[in-house]
């Protein structure tokens, strides 16, 4: 696996390197074939010291992306909290990969894995700046708002971050 870690608004020592490099061997032998994984961690001036440190693990296997983050007091228990719900993601992602290959549908579940599309809406996109498309977004009171982006022409998604800031996903042309 080849594996990045990224500090932001952080210096990334060399024993937490280490650290989280054993932590997602583990993980590696789950799921042998994981083509690159990248770490962001960061420290975050909160009033909840709880929630000071935030590890973000992202995961390629195979086109499927697994991502998690998880926020704790210390930088040790934000890696452990982040590889032990990876961990379960994978299992949970293998389990479905087995029960495909067997030809077998998966088991009807109650649980959080059970999907049922209850509405269905469709709209005109509009091509707007990504400030209009926010202004957008707020007077809806959404948290997300899909729009053509009118500088580069491409389909874009604006969404509201647990934070209070906002992302920019875009999509891209083959």
């Amino acid at each position: 696996m080849k594996l990045r870690i990224i500090g932001k608004n952080k210096e990334i020592s060399p024993e937490v390197s280490l650290y989280l490099e054993k932590k997602l061997r583990k993980l590696d032998r789950h799921l042998p074939n994981i083509f690159e994984g990248v770490v962001e961690i960061s420290q975050e001036m909160t009033k909840d010291p709880e929630k000071r440190y935030v590890v973000q693990i992202t995961l390629t296997h195979s086109g499927t992306v697994l991502r998690d983050e998880q926020r704790a007091a210390d930088i040790h228990s934000a890696i452990d909290s982040a590889v032990d719900v990876m961990d379960r993601r994978i299992e949970r992602y293998k389990g479905k990969l087995y029960r495909k290959g067997r030809g077998e549908k998966p088991l009807p579940s109650k649980g959080p894995e059970e999907i049922e599309i209850v509405r269905e809406k469709r709209f005109l996109l509009t091509s707007l700046s990504v400030e209009q498309a926010v202004e957008q977004m707020e007077l809806l009171g959404h948290d997300f708002f899909l729009f053509i982006n009118a500088e580069t022409g491409l389909y874009s998604l604006v969404y509201r971050r647990r934070g209070g800031n906002y992302g920019l996903i875009e999509s891209e042309l083959p």
